[in-house]
């Protein structure tokens, strides 16, 4: 069955990027990619206006054909880089906001995996990660994302780390995606923990069997830090390895709000070097 993959690009650097990176990951996997971009009228685009221009109108339509011509142009310039009897390329353009647009895009194709860039045109270039990113990490429930750093090169990932406290019960179809990356690749999983307590709670030790059997066909092992904080201690293993990719379960909203904010971004280095995999958790 062929893989549906969600392509959100704004045309900048970091966009492309990670386009080229998911044609790569998937470089010998059927997939059908959709290279979606949003676009909004300037003369409407004002802070807190609803108002909604129109088919029809000159500034509608000019801005919806030049997205068009860009999308069909970005197609072209990339298709050299794909598997060509193995990818298909589709376009999509829309007058919305990105979160809106992808969750459209996603319910109607069916999609199984939103692949995008950590900055754009107009991300802040003091913050890892940018309001758009951060939005669909959070709010996207349907499938996996996966950010790509706008300096990332693809090479076939061989270690993923994946941070759990272990507090919440785990699900197959939620761990799915990484299982799944790390059979095709052959990559180990590095389960770390960054301990709170000398002693894990019961519920703890039940979800960490869990794990254990949810991982039992692919490669993978345990590993605890204590007397450091999470952001610290993640990123100080992922750079000490060199892992490839950092995969996270998403367990509330808010999460990537937290983790990726603003202030913690000279913490957070390593996610400025590694694609991170977010994982749903649904309740």
């Amino acid at each position: 069955m062929d893989k549906r993959i969600l392509l959100p690009t704004d045309f900048s650097k970091t966009a492309r990027n990670a386009i080229r990176y998911a044609l790569d990951l998937y470089a010998d996997r059927k997939c059908s990619f959709h290279f979606l971009n949003v676009y909004q009228v300037d003369s409407y685009a004002i802070t807190g206006s609803t108002y909604r221009p129109e088919e029809g109108q000159r500034s509608y339509e000019i801005e919806k054909r030049k997205s068009e011509e860009r999308l069909e142009q970005l197609m072209k310039d990339l298709r050299p880089y794909s598997n060509i009897d193995k990818h298909t390329f589709h376009s999509i353009t829309t007058y919305n906001s990105l979160l809106e647009a992808a969750k459209e895009v996603i319910a109607q194709k069916d999609i199984d995996i939103v692949v995008m860039g950590t900055k754009g045109i107009t991300g802040s270039r003091t913050a890892i990660f940018g309001t758009n990113a951060i939005n669909l990490m959070e709010n996207v429930t349907e499938c996996p994302v996966l950010a790509i750093p706008e300096n990332a090169t693809f090479g076939d990932p061989k270690e993923i780390v994946f941070p759990t406290d272990y507090k919440i019960p785990f699900k197959r179809r939620e761990l799915k995606y990484l299982v799944n990356i790390a059979k095709k690749y052959g990559a180990y999983i590095r389960v770390l923990h960054i301990k709170r307590s000398k002693y894990p709670k019961p519920p703890q030790q039940r979800n960490q069997g869990l794990l254990k059997d949810l991982f039992k066909d692919v490669g993978h092992s345990f590993h605890e830090l204590e007397g450091i904080s999470v952001h610290t201690g993640i990123n100080a293993f992922i750079d000490s390895r060199g892992s490839d990719m950092v995969a996270f379960i998403n367990q509330k909203r808010g999460f990537f709000t937290k983790i990726l904010s603003r202030s913690l971004a000279k913490e957070l280095g390593c996610y400025s070097k590694v694609p991170v995999l977010v994982l749903k958790n649904r309740i």
